[in-house]
């Protein structure tokens, strides 16, 4: 590498390393301040919007559900505004530490994290259970050995299983497992499981019972219960005010029957179990583990070298899918582009197509489509190994498409007289391609290739749509799982990093073909 360039590539990183510590150095120590109760004015509820009974989206486009009502209520009680706020559950500590929200309040488990947020007593009871498809013949949990388990990140389900309260009969079975998989919502469990990529899957009884209800009876429920735990609100840590003032109208609700009018209205009336007799959970003042209006999200006691490490397999994945759909979405899209520009109008319409397909719909669509698509369209049953597949496939397709567009863009570029002078000097058609045309092509493409290749560094993390761990989707599963935002800043860090050396190789090639000036 020239002395000049690694100047300007060390000047360029160690600069954006130093922005970057600034950022992570004010969100750090600037902590919003938590609002008193008596100040409220607006009631900002946090919840997962795939989360039924408890919160998501109706038929209508309303967001609903039994904790929505609760919620809806206590505001309306109060005088308060309500404001329901769909999040990314893996991001839930971040909205929550960072004043985006005042509560987490859709069917949050507190077991295992009792000393994590300032928490309502408990007001339903709730045990994780598993799901099997009718047919199955799985019908004691002993049976999942050897199967396939799918659970949702940073659930109670994968606590009982894996945390550190999880019982050693649950560990055990754990490890019986082929594989505990985690996915970013029921929704995508219930494909998995419904397209045979899966067996079983571990969930909340109440929301088992209405996927159950509204999914046909093609899924069943195993008699025997995984763990049980107990439902609360969790709110910042130190925000006891905010809490009392939901505790006492949510007890006030169960005293003049609103509360029980509105469980019976999800039908989880023999669930509740709201009670004037329970106690907090000590809290941030018993605890001194911080001080009300300091921040709590904080980086822990993970450090860089822990959180690579644990992201190693999945910066893995990353490169996988970087390097195999470079290897078969380039030949892909030149072959497309030669359909593009066929004489034959036929192929020329197949392939404008295909081209507007690929390029008008989303790429997660896409590779949900060639997941699930064999299953739902010809019924054709794929196993686990096929995820993997329908990754590298999904992707391929998809950026074949760009880049046929953009090798017919070079190739257009190329003066039609060098085809005629080829011609006359006796060149057959695939020498003036191979010998003229392509190394002109590919000098003039190189600037916009480098654009794509660079963009699919950053879209490797949508394989988190079909349940494949790669280094943002481990990213997110370790920052949830350990209250630290440090794993993220580690994932980006490694984009960045890797797109340098993509952009620093691009541009070296570039220098290379300067001769064809």
């Amino acid at each position: 590498m020239p002395k000049r360039m690694s100047k300007n590539y060390l000047r360029v990183l160690l600069s954006t390393l130093l922005i970057c510590s600034i950022i992570m150095g004010i969100s750090y120590v600037v902590a919003p301040k938590v609002q008193a109760a008596d100040e409220q004015k607006t009631f900002t509820v946090g919840f997962d919007a795939e989360f039924p009974p408890y919160g998501y989206k109706d038929s209508s486009g309303e967001y609903v559900g039994f904790d929505l009502d609760l919620a809806e209520e206590v505001c309306k009680r109060n005088g308060w505004e309500l404001v329901k706020q769909p999040i990314d559950w893996d991001s839930k500590d971040m909205e929550l530490n960072s004043g985006s929200i005042d509560c987490i309040w859709n069917g949050f488990t507190m077991d295992g994290r009792e000393n994590a947020y300032t928490w309502s007593t408990p007001y339903v009871d709730n045990s994780q259970v598993v799901i099997v498809k009718s047919d199955s013949n799985i019908n004691k949990l002993s049976d999942l050995k050897d199967k396939i388990v799918v659970v949702q990140a940073d659930s109670s389900a994968l606590a009982a299983f894996t945390g550190e309260d999880a019982t050693d009969e649950n560990k055990a079975l754990a490890e019986s497992f082929k594989e505990l998989q985690q996915v970013g919502d029921y929704n995508s469990a219930f494909l998995n499981l419904e397209s045979d990529m899966v067996q079983a899957i571990c969930m909340d009884i109440g929301v088992a019972n209405y996927q159950i209800k509204t999914r046909d009876g093609n899924f069943r429920m195993l008699d025997e219960h995984v763990s049980s735990e107990k439902y609360g609100i969790g709110f910042k840590k130190g925000n006891t005010e905010l809490r009392n003032a939901v505790q006492e109208t949510l007890l006030a609700m169960k005293d003049d029957g609103k509360f029980n009018e509105i469980a019976k209205k999800w039908g989880l009336e023999t669930s509740v179990c709201l009670s004037a007799e329970d106690k907090f959970i000590d809290d941030i003042q018993n605890s001194g583990t911080a001080s009300e209006g300091e921040t709590s999200y904080v980086f822990n006691k993970l450090n860089f070298v822990d959180v690579l490490g644990q992201l190693l397999n999945g910066m893995q994945a990353t490169l996988l899918i970087f390097a195999l759909t470079l290897v078969f979405s380039l030949p892909l899209g030149l072959l497309i582009t030669f359909a593009r520009m066929s004489r034959f109008k036929i192929v020329q319409w197949l392939a404008q197509i295909y081209i507007s397909i690929m390029r008008g719909t989303p790429l997660m669509l896409q590779l949900l489509v060639v997941c699930y698509g064999p299953y739902y369209i010809f019924n054709i049953s794929l196993d686990q190994s096929y995820r993997t597949y329908a990754v590298i496939i999904g992707f391929s397709i998809n950026y074949a498409a760009y880049f046929a567009e953009i090798f017919r863009a070079g190739i257009q570029s190329v003066p039609h007289g060098q085809r005629e002078s080829a011609a006359i000097l006796g060149y057959s058609r695939p020498q003036t391609f191979g010998k003229i045309i392509f190394p002109q092509m590919a000098k003039h493409i190189l600037p916009p290739v480098t654009n794509e290749i660079i963009t699919l560094v950053k879209d490797t993390s949508l394989a988190f749509a079909l349940a494949y761990t790669e280094v943002f989707t481990l990213a997110k599963q370790i920052a949830a799982t350990q209250a630290s935002i440090m794993p993220l800043f580690v994932a980006g860090l490694f984009y960045y990093v890797f797109n340098i050396v993509v952009a620093f190789v691009m541009e070296r090639i570039e220098k290379r073909l300067n001769y064809y000036h």
